[in-house]
């Protein structure tokens, strides 16, 4: 009974019908929340035939795009994101804004599978009106972003969603990938967790446009009033960034709501700042080439592993590797060889 039951419901998913490019269009500029999300899973699917009718989509609403404020925000483990996005979130749609979160969730390399909580984590926000979460596994990107993260980001942007947050997975220096696709990159500390300085990279702190230290409340408000000032000192040694910017340090308690206000209002100075200075219109260019070059790389990836030749020769060349038969690099040359020649 169990079988017959999952067919049963199974059957209306075989049915469905693809809907057609032009429905997509008029669906994301009519702000149609049911056909946006459709288009953004439209957008992330792997499929071919997806695929074509998805580069149609995103060549038709081009034009409608580039009119949000793009935020970054990673921050260590533990530091506290969505509560802060839940709080800065608020904050906006209280503004009348809509936004939009593009929450990364980190994808197991053992299952491949997501938690996707961050609906769950967001209580207030997911049941706001002005406000979307689309929660969306990593897989097997780097920089803390999903594949198609800068399609989903257009996408809403010609939904008229005036913010755009994208949450970051929060791995590392790898995280230059989201720098290259947001206006302003937001780091969240935490003080009191040992040595601040010591524990994040360099080349994120040169990244960041802001520093925010949270959970700036209670016992932790000392704490953290000792971290910023550190922090200020450690930004003071790099050198100043071309476009004219310093980033600030700042601190916040989102339980609380202090220091929210206070966040909003720079990023918004930093976008007024460059774009007065013509570096906002650069940025903007580069995040395309970016996406240029990355869409490259994507798809040669995903084109060697569908060659014929490169999976009929895969296995046993991995188990080669494996077994220490011949070195990865010998195995790899060969894979390439193999695509090259058609």
């Amino acid at each position: 009974m169990l079988i017959n039951f999952l067919k049963n419901q199974q059957m209306p998913l075989q049915r469905k019908q693809r809907l057609s490019p032009q429905v997509y269009i008029d669906g994301i500029l009519s702000h149609n929340r049911v056909i946006f999300s459709q288009a953004i899973t439209l957008i992330e699917s792997q499929l071919p035939s997806d695929h074509e009718i998805a580069q149609e989509v995103l060549a038709a609403i081009l034009p409608h795009t580039g009119q949000s404020v793009r935020l970054g925000i990673t921050g260590v483990p533990g530091v506290g994101k969505s509560t802060f996005i839940e709080s800065l979130g608020k904050h906006i749609t209280a503004q009348n804004k809509k936004l939009a979160v593009l929450a990364v969730d980190p994808s197991s390399q053992i299952s491949k599978g997501s938690i996707m909580g961050d609906k769950t984590r967001m209580e207030q926000l997911s049941t706001d009106p002005l406000a979307y979460i689309r929660p969306t596994p990593a897989q097997n990107s780097l920089g803390g972003v999903a594949r198609r993260t800068r399609e989903t980001m257009l996408v809403c942007e010609a939904a008229g969603f005036e913010v755009i947050f994208i949450e970051t997975v929060g791995v590392g220096q790898s995280e230059t990938v989201v720098y290259g696709m947001v206006d302003f990159f937001l780091l969240l500390m935490l003080a009191g967790a040992g040595d601040e300085l010591q524990g994040i990279k360099k080349g994120i702190m040169e990244m960041a446009d802001a520093l925010v230290i949270t959970k700036a409340d209670a016992d932790n408000a000392h704490r953290a009033k000792v971290a910023r000032a550190e922090y200020q000192g450690a930004l003071h040694l790099f050198p100043p960034a071309e476009n004219g910017w310093f980033p600030p340090v700042l601190t916040c308690s989102a339980l609380q709501n202090q220091g929210i206000n206070d966040i909003w209002q720079v990023i918004l100075d930093h976008q007024q700042k460059l774009q007065a200075n013509g570096w906002f219109a650069k940025k903007r260019q580069q995040q395309n080439l970016n996406w240029l070059h990355d869409t490259i790389k994507q798809s040669l990836e995903e084109r060697f592993y569908q060659h014929q030749a490169v999976k009929n020769a895969l296995p046993m060349l991995e188990n080669a590797v494996k077994n220490g038969q011949i070195p990865a690099i010998s195995a790899a040359w060969q894979l390439l060889e193999l695509y090259e020649k058609g």
